[in-house]
This record gives C-alpha cells, sequence and structure tokens, in this order.
C-alpha cells in the first residue's frame, strides 16, 4: 500500500468517527461566556435573544433573527420552544453565545414542519443571549456611591434634576444626558417617567450615584421605544442625582458663625455688604462675589435680588455667615438665567455679612473710656491731636495713625475729614476713647475712596491726644474777656501815640499768656501776628496809628478775618 492509498483509508475513517450518529440529547457548546454573570436563564423566565439556525448534516442555514432584523423573544421551560432549544437556554448569561444542537425528537421530530424543516433534521442554533427577566421581577437599585450627609431624600412630588447614562442589559448605549450636556429634569411620581424610573429614583440624595434596572414590563414593554430600545428590553440606567426640590420649599437657612455681639439685625429697607460663594446642590460652583474681590452690594426687601434672597437676607447681623438654600421658584424658575444657572435649579448660598445699614442711621458713638476730670471738651474751631484706628465692621484694618510719625491734626468744623468722624470727634475730652460708627452716607458714599469700599460702614477707634481751643472761622484772633477801652490806649505800650510792629506783638502776646485772648491754633504765632498788624497798618508805614485801629465785629459783614 502506498502512502495515497493509506491516506485516502485514514481521512475515510476519520470522516466516519467525526459523525456521532443519532443523538440522545441536546450538545451545548458554551464557546463564549462573558466574565460576569449575575443571573442565569431558569424555567419560566422571559429571554430576548438573537440566533442563526442551521442543519446539522449540511450546514445550510434554515432561519435567522439577524435577518429578520428583529431579536426573539419567548419564555423558557413551558413548551413554547421546541424542547431541545428549552433545554438548550437554560442556564444561559446575558452576552453568553452558545451553540446548541438539537437531536430531531426534540426538535420537529419525523415530521418536520412547514416544509421548512425537514423529517429527522439535527438542528443547530448559534445563540447570543441579550435579555432575560421575568414575570415577577422588580425594579432593582443598586447604590454605587452615596454622600455621606444626606439630609433630604427624593420623595414622590419632588422635581428632581438628574444625570444619566442609559444601556440595554447587553450594554448596548441607547441614550445619555451627558451627550446632550443637560440633565434630565422631571417631576417624580407623577407618571412623567416609565414606571420603574419612578420607583427607582426614590430615596434618591443628591451626589448619590445608583445603578437602576428596570424590566421590560416597568419600561416601554412591547412596543420598545422608537429605533434605540427593541420590545421588551430591560433597562439599565446609571443616575447621578444633581438636583431636588419641592414646590412647596421655602428658603433655609444654616447659620454657620454668629458673632458675639449682635445689637441691631437686617430689616427691610436696610443697604447691606456680603460676599458670598454660589453653589449648585451637588456642590458645582457657578459663583463668587470673593473671585471679584468685591462685595455684593444691595437693598433688603426691595426686589434688586431674586426672591429668595430678598428674605434670606432678613435678620442678619453683621459677621454673620449662613448658608442659604433656594428653591427654583424663589430663584430663576424654570428658565434659568443665561448659561450660568441651568432651569429648574437649587441654588445654595454661602454669604458672610460685612455690614449693613439705614439710609436714615446717625453716627453711632461708644464711649470706651473717660478720664475722672474733664472740664474742656472738643467744639468746632478747636485744634485736635488724636489717635485713630479705621477698619471696615468685619474688623479689616484701612488706616491707623500708628502708621503715622505722630498722632493726626484737625481743626474741628473746618471740613477737613468726612463728616461722621467730624461728628465722631465732637465733645471729647483729652483722654477720651470712643468707638464711633459711620454709615456711608456721612462717610464716602456709594464710591468710596482710596483703599475704602463704596458704601463701606466705617468703625473708629478714636483717642483725644490733645485739644487747643480755637477761634472762629474768619479769626485769626479773639478776645476772651472785655476788650481794653481804649484798645489803642491799651496797644500803645509807650505811650508816643505810635504802635509799631515789635509794640503790637508785645501786646498780644501778653493778652494770650495771661488768658485775655486766644490766638488761631495751629498756624506760625509770628505770621498771625504780623497779617493781624498788616491789616491795621492801612497806609503801610510801618506803625498804627490811632486812626488806623478797626475792632472786628462778629456781626459785620465789612470785616476781614486778620482785624482786631
Amino acid at each position: 500500500m502506498d502512502l495515497n492509498q493509506f491516506l485516502e483509508l485514514f481521512l475515510f475513517v476519520l470522516v466516519v468517527n467525526c459523525n456521532p450518529g443519532p443523538l440522545a440529547d441536546i450538545v451545548v457548546d458554551r464557546y463564549e461566556i462573558p466574565k460576569v454573570c449575575s443571573r442565569e436563564v431558569q424555567t419560566e423566565d422571559f429571554i430576548r435573544y438573537h440566533f442563526n439556525g442551521s442543519f446539522y448534516e449540511d450546514g445550510k442555514k434554515f432561519d435567522s433573527s439577524y435577518d429578520r432584523g428583529k431579536a426573539f423573544v419567548s419564555q423558557v421551560g413551558l413548551g413554547r420552544l421546541i424542547t431541545g432549544m428549552d433545554r438548550g437556554l437554560l442556564g444561559m448569561c446575558v452576552n453568553e453565545r452558545r451553540r446548541i444542537t438539537v437531536p430531531p425528537h426534540l426538535g420537529y421530530g419525523s415530521v418536520g414542519t412547514g416544509g421548512l424543516i425537514p423529517p429527522d433534521a439535527t438542528l443547530v442554533y448559534d445563540v447570543l443571549l441579550l435579555d432575560i427577566w421575568n414575570a415577577e421581577d422588580e425594579v432593582e437599585i443598586r447604590t454605587i456611591s452615596k454622600p455621606a450627609i444626606c439630609k433630604r431624600t427624593t420623595v414622590a412630588s419632588d422635581f428632581i434634576r438628574y444625570h444619566y447614562n442609559g444601556t440595554l442589559l447587553s450594554g448596548e448605549a441607547f441614550d445619555s444626558s451627558y451627550s446632550r450636556n443637560t440633565t434630565y429634569d422631571t417631576y417624580l411620581g407623577q407618571g412623567d417617567l416609565i414606571k420603574g424610573m419612578d420607583e427607582g429614583l426614590v430615596g434618591m440624595c443628591v451626589g448619590e450615584r445608583r445603578i437602576i434596572i428596570v424590566p421590560p414590563f416597568l419600561a416601554y414593554g412591547e412596543t420598545g421605544h422608537g429605533t434605540k430600545i427593541p420590545p421588551q428590553a430591560t433597562l439599565v440606567f446609571e443616575v447621578l442625582l444633581v438636583d431636588v426640590f419641592n414646590p412647596k420649599d421655602d428658603v433655609t437657612a444654616e447659620v454657620t458663625k454668629m458673632p458675639k455681639n449682635c445689637s441691631r439685625r437686617t430689616v427691610t429697607g436696610d443697604y447691606i455688604r456680603y460676599h458670598y460663594n454660589g453653589t449648585f446642590q451637588d456642590g458645582t460652583f457657578f459663583d463668587s462675589s470673593y473671585q471679584r474681590n468685591s462685595t455684593y452690594n444691595t437693598y433688603i426687601g426691595m426686589g434688586y435680588v431674586i426672591h429668595g434672597m430678598d428674605k434670606a437676607l432678613q435678620g442678619l447681623c453683621t459677621g454673620e455667615k449662613r448658608r442659604i438654600t433656594i428653591p427654583p421658584h424663589m430663584a430663576y424658575g424654570e428658565k434659568g438665567a443665561g448659561n450660568l444657572i441651568p432651569g429648574s435649579a437649587v441654588l445654595i448660598f454661602d454669604i458672610h455679612v460685612i455690614d449693613f445699614h439705614n439710609p436714615k442711621d446717625p453716627v453711632k458713638i461708644r464711649v470706651t473710656h473717660k478720664p475722672q476730670e474733664c472740664n474742656t471738651t472738643s467744639e468746632a474751631d478747636d485744634l485736635i491731636h488724636y489717635r485713630y484706628n479705621c477698619s471696615l465692621m468685619d474688623g479689616t484694618l484701612l488706616y491707623s495713625s500708628d502708621q503715622l510719625d505722630s498722632p493726626s491734626v484737625t481743626t474741628l468744623g473746618a471740613s477737613k475729614v468726612i463728616m461722621g468722624l467730624e461728628e465722631g470727634l465732637k465733645g471729647m475730652c483729652v483722654g477720651e476713647r470712643r468707638e464711633v460708627v459711620i454709615p456711608p452716607h456721612w462717610a464716602h458714599g456709594e464710591d468710596g475712596a482710596v483703599g475704602v469700599p463704596g458704601s463701606a460702614v466705617l468703625l473708629f477707634e478714636l483717642e483725644l491726644v490733645l485739644l487747643q481751643k480755637g477761634v472762629p472761622e474768619g479769626f485769626m484772633f479773639v478776645w476772651l474777656g472785655d476788650i481794653p477801652d481804649p484798645l489803642f490806649n491799651a496797644l500803645d505800650l509807650n505811650g508816643d501815640k505810635r504802635v509799631p510792629l515789635e509794640e503790637f506783638s508785645e501786646f498780644i502776646r501778653l493778652q494770650v499768656k495771661e488768658g485775655k485772648g486766644r490766638l488761631r491754633p495751629g498756624v506760625d504765632i509770628d505770621s498771625i501776628i504780623k497779617d493781624m498788624f498788616d491789616n491795621q497798618d492801612q497806609n503801610k508805614d510801618g506803625k498804627i496809628v490811632e486812626d488806623e485801629l478797626k475792632i472786628k465785629n462778629e456781626d459785620s459783614e465789612q470785616v476781614r478775618r486778620d482785624e482786631l
């Protein structure tokens, strides 16, 4: 026997041995099994699957769900399939591929069917399982993550906003809110969602992630939905809850910091300055006054801000911090605000009250120390030396006289300082200390000043260091008692009927020394006296005679500031 004859005989034997003859039972080849199989097909389960059916003898295809463009749906183990398939599909996992070989007596037997399947045909089914469910199934919820703090969970009648990825049980995606870059917004438990989602979304916290598995009869059932969700499809939603509120919700406020002293709280009509951070319920940031390095300034209760904030700004203390939660119907509603605030968004503001005032507020003075002896107090025209610290109401130091080489100096009533400080410095004794609160309309107003924000309430800590009694505006010298009569004779110290500058200066200095007269403080004495002399020396001959002398009368409209 040559080599060719041997090979022909070997191949004949191999072919004969490969034909097992009549099968006693089905043969199952699980040639592709998913790594994870959370559920296997059992009797009475419904399944959705694709298949190719072929004859065992010649491999010829006799049927295919792929060719029909529609997966096959049936219930297993109740005789709705041929016996071989009823058995062969048991224990199968979604996404599993198996080949089921069905002998004739477990298929269509010796009769066949409809001219499609001949008698005594062994059938081969290549099956891909797409879906599995049971009439007893309920919505399945798997929590992926949950925030550590959850003050509120969703209930029926709430309005919710959430993101989701939607897939079939096989993992095939059919929809995603992320792809549209917008949340899905709806009422819960009002029939606006498929029944399974209405159930699956109950009890969620903002920030919680869930897997919600919805069987077909709680989803779109026999009709499916559109082109992406086939009939009798189990749906899998991966959900992130972004927002929740109820139409009955009101503004809520949580005090996070309360100052030790709170002598006054905000009311309607007050003007407030506050800092804030604005976030959505899931923590997403949308705005901050801190980033602009400028407080938000507004009147309270007068409609200048959203209704919820107008309400929440009532009853606050300077320095207080609050977390304010505002439902959308008290914020920007269903439309939102531009690209910043989406529709139906709950807003959370963490606010810090810097200060507030009322346009009718006066300057407030609180004496913190007063010396036992206080015979003389400051008044208009006085020259005063004082120390100060100027701060905002939150304690931010703006200016301090300690930064200077010496105390500040001013003449009261000369409009050299802001009105409120003028008011706060009046009536002080040397050594007295005060705290003076000055509203902006007594300070730098809406525009502010260098280093001072607009509409800022200022707090001054004052100490009067030195007080020099002044003279009225327009005067360089005033008499403190009766004017000598005749005045010229008093001026003419040597009696020669002429008063030169030296004699005039000696006389004025003597009056100041004896407490009979007062020169304007803060001005060089020699200069004042020289101005006074020049004003009296009308012919400019260097001496004053009796006919030139004039006494300044405060009631006269003709007097000049440096007249006697």
